[in-house]
Parts: C-alpha cells; sequence; structure tokens
C-alpha cells in the first residue's frame, strides 16, 4: 500500500487557480460530460474493491459488510442515482407567473456555483468525500478534494487511482493536514463543505466568512436514544447492539447515550450482552465483524471518559492500545452531570440515563445543544409523536438507527451545533447549485407597461381637479 505524501504548499494555489480556469471555460456545464464523470467514479469504486478493501482494513480493521453497506455500496448507488436522474435535476423548472406577468415566461435554473472545496472525515473516509463530490460532480462544478491524513492509507488509495477516472483538469486532491488545509481556507471557493468535529467547522465556517463563501457543515454531537417502558425490549436490544457499535461506535449518527424510562433498564442490560455475544462471540477482539480505534490519540481520549466516569460498567470495558482495541461496553447508573455526558463520545460506549418518564427525558434534551440525530424506541403513537413534538435534532428514526444516512431520498444534515445544510440524492446537487430565478419578456406590447412607469400630474386651479398624462401620452 502506497504511503500518504502530503502535497507542497507551493502547488496550492496553481491548482486552485487551475479549477477555477477550468470552470470558467465552461467543460463542465454539458450534462454528458457530467454523467461520464459521474460513470468513472461509480468505476473507481467497482473496479477496486479489493483495495479499497485493505485500505479500510489498515486504517480501521473495517469489516468487509460494514465497508458495503456504508461505503462502497452507498458510493455506487449515489452515482447510479445520480446519472439516472441527472436530466431531471437539471432541467430549468417552470414557475407560476400569476396574472399580472401572465404573457412573461418565469422559470428557476439549476446552475453550478463555480469551484468547490469538499474535506472529508476520517471514519466513513471514502464515503464522506465522494459522496458530496457525485453531488458537486452532478451540478457542473470543478472539485477541490481534501480527503482525511487521518485514514492515510485511503487516502492514498484515491489520490493514486481517480486520476485514472476523472478529469484531472476539472477534479483535484490536496492531501496534508493542519498547515495545508489552512492554506486552501485563505484562497477563495464558491462553496465549502466539511464534514467532521464541531470545532474544526467553527474555523471552517469563519474562514468562509472572511470571503462570503458559503458552506455545507456536517457535524455531529450528542445524539440521544429515548427507550420507553412500553417498547419490545429484546428487539430494542438488538438493534442497539447491532448499530451502536458499527464501525466500533465512530459514526457521527450513533446513538450517543441512551434515556430510558425506569424499570425497564435491567432487562435491557441482559438483553443487550446476549445480542452482544451473538453478534460478535465470546470476545469482539476475535471477530472480523469488529473494527478498530483509529489511532492511539482516540483511543485514549475514549479510555480517559471511563476513566473519569461515576457509572457502573455493567458491559465489556476491556481495553488493549496495542490493537487499539475497545469493547463493546454499556455504562450504567450514568447521571446528567458525568464525564461520559461532557462530549460527543464517538466511540465504542454506550452511556445509560434511566428517566422517571419520558418528559423529564426531553427536558434533558432541551437543555442541550440539537444532535444531529434522535432516536425512540416505543409502540405508542402518544410517546413517539410527544418526543418528536417537543425536540429538535438533525434527523429522527422511530424503532431503529442509522437508517437515514442510507435513505438518498432524504436529506441529510444538522441543525444549529450539529451542521449546517443537506445533502444526499437531488439534495446533494441542489446544495452545489444556484438557483437562478429568471423572467423572459419580448419587446412588443410596450403600450402594457404605462402603469409602471413615472406619471406626470397637471393640477388646475381647483385643488381636487387634476389631469395625469403619462410619458408615452406627452410624446405623441
Amino acid at each position: 500500500m502506497a504511503k500518504l505524501v502530503y502535497t507542497p504548499l507551493n502547488e496550492i494555489p496553481t491548482i486552485v487557480q487551475e479549477l477555477r480556469s477550468t470552470f470558467h471555460s465552461g467543460l463542465t456545464k454539458s450534462l454528458s460530460y457530467r454523467k461520464e464523470q459521474l460513470k468513472g467514479l461509480h468505476n473507481f469504486v467497482a473496479e477496486n474493491e479489493s483495495r479499497i478493501r485493505e485500505a479500510a482494513y489498515l486504517d480501521l480493521h473495517k469489516p468487509p459488510q460494514e465497508l458495503i453497506v456504508a461505503e462502497t455500496g452507498a458510493l455506487k448507488q449515489e452515482c447510479v442515482d445520480a446519472i439516472k436522474n441527472l436530466d431531471r435535476w437539471a432541467a430549468p423548472r417552470k414557475v407560476n407567473a400569476g396574472l399580472i406577468n401572465k404573457l412573461n415566461k418565469f422559470h428557476v435554473r439549476k446552475e453550478p456555483v463555480g469551484t468547490v472545496l469538499i474535506i472529508g472525515a476520517w471514519n466513513y473516509a471514502m464515503n464522506l468525500l465522494l459522496a458530496p463530490a457525485v453531488g458537486a460532480i452532478a451540478a457542473g462544478n470543478t472539485i477541490l478534494l481534501k480527503p482525511s491524513e487521518v485514514a492515510s492509507h485511503t487516502a492514498a488509495l484515491m489520490t493514486e487511482l481517480l486520476p485514472k477516472y476523472l478529469d484531472q483538469r476539472s477534479y483535484r486532491i490536496v492531501n496534508g493536514a493542519a498547515e495545508e488545509t489552512t492554506l486552501l481556507l485563505e484562497h477563495k471557493f464558491d462553496h465549502i463543505f466539511y464534514t467532521g468535529s464541531g470545532n474544526i467547522g467553527k474555523i471552517i465556517m469563519g474562514a468562509a466568512a472572511k470571503q462570503l463563501t458559503p458552506v455545507t457543515l456536517e457535524l455531529g454531537g450528542k445524539s440521544p436514544a429515548f427507550v420507553a417502558k412500553d417498547a419490545n425490549i429484546s428487539v430494542v436490544a438488538r438493534r442497539l447492539a447491532g448499530n451502536k457499535y458499527f464501525n466500533c461506535g465512530q459514526t457521527c449518527i450513533a446513538p450517543d447515550y441512551l434515556i430510558v424510562e425506569r424499570g425497564v433498564e435491567q432487562e435491557l442490560i441482559k438483553e443487550m450482552k446476549a445480542h452482544l455475544q451473538e453478534f460478535y462471540g465470546a470476545s469482539a477482539q476475535t471477530s472480523d465483524s469488529y473494527a478498530r480505534i483509529v489511532n492511539r490519540n482516540h483511543f485514549h481520549r475514549l479510555k480517559k471518559m471511563l476513566d473519569n466516569t461515576k457509572g457502573t460498567i455493567v458491559i465489556g470495558g476491556d481495553l488493549q492500545e496495542d490493537d487499539l482495541y475497545i469493547a463493546p461496553t454499556v455504562v450504567s447508573d450514568v447521571q446528567p452531570g458525568d464525564a461520559l455526558m461532557d462530549d460527543e463520545i464517538f466511540g465504542p460506549i454506550l452511556p445509560i440515563i434511566v428517566m422517571d418518564s419520558m418528559k423529564a427525558g426531553i427536558d434533558y434534551v432541551n437543555s442541550r445543544d440539537q444532535p444531529l440525530a434522535l432516536y425512540i424506541f416505543s409502540e405508542k403513537d402518544s410517546v413517539i409523536n410527544e418526543i418528536l413534538d417537543n425536540t429538535r435534532s438533525g434527523s429522527a428514526v422511530v424503532n431503529d438507527l442509522l437508517l437515514q444516512f442510507s435513505a438518498t431520498s432524504l436529506p441529510f444534515g444538522g441543525t444549529g451545533p450539529s451542521g449546517i445544510g443537506n445533502y444526499h440524492g437531488e439534495k446533494s446537487f441542489l446544495a452545489f447549485s444556484h438557483e437562478r430565478s429568471t423572467i423572459i419578456k419580448n419587446l412588443g406590447m410596450e403600450s402594457a407597461n404605462n402603469l409602471r412607469y413615472p406619471v406626470r400630474f397637471f393640477f388646475c386651479s381647483r385643488s381636487s381637479c387634476c389631469t395625469v398624462y403619462s410619458p408615452v401620452a406627452l410624446t405623441r
């Protein structure tokens, strides 16, 4: 596997300018060109799945089935959907002109915004970089791609292979860390799309504001899962066990903590133990279906959380630094002010907060920043609606987890501190498009415009009497 090489700083300004020149040349405007590039992106994935699998394993010990579900399969489907629907997405949209403009033609043109910057994340290093790129390509933009250097093997592979599938006049990669990214942000882009932490999101938004550049920020936060006592606890536990620990818990929409209605917490813990053994065997460390923490920095961050919690570790808790392994872990008796509740966990640790009612849980969630996702487990419409009607989140799923990311017909994004803007499917196309309001009028029937033009008033000696002349009438 090739080693990741950072882009020399002195090359970055030239790359940006070349992409801008390509956009102004009009190369990316035609729909046929866009479709060919989307086919190339699809083929990059389809023809290199074994190498992609190897890179993802080296970065995160990622299981093949997780890679297919969350990255390669999802990315190929995004490409197929974009190619299939591009003619419809890009077509001008007619607008009702109203009676006063009956003779005029109103429509909205979907136009590319220009040269865009997409900054990816390490946890799904390919999908979170290239899925937004599908929308940007479909919309007709030139693109500078900045992969996460943390997932270095995947970044190196994309740098090696993508130039064989995408036109390098229109789509380029810059590799690097903070220094290279800081230099990139000094340049003017027409849109910046960033996926990652809220702290870095603030830096991205601050740099974009200096250029008046619009942004899409896909961030995160502490996403709660409500478990009502009327729910089927065995099914809830199985779905939690099968989704919370997907990618070793390193998923922005993973449930960050549980709000469990008092009386069912012990049954939930018992059932989760059983289902975790069903999925991973006696030890997840020996399972081919369990990933690893991405690096030592994140390992120590998570270890510190476990060291400082006042809760009780009731499942897991095993850590092995040399293997970057943290077992699927559940912590009970967690209080709202616990160390596990300070920041997004982003790992295989699941705190349980027991509440006397769902109303108390709603109040707690509303006392915090709006999360990227919110989950509800209940079979009562009254409970479900009470939570949905009285909380805010980027997305919500009832009686399951993570499904919103794969549902490309739904917009995916956060709200407030969990993100700005959304994407997936047609929303990705629109995220990188300018909707240009357009009115087309002919040069005939000029007299119909008289009411729009200035008029001249001539007053007689009686204050109540006047004659109005239009400029057209005065010239006759």
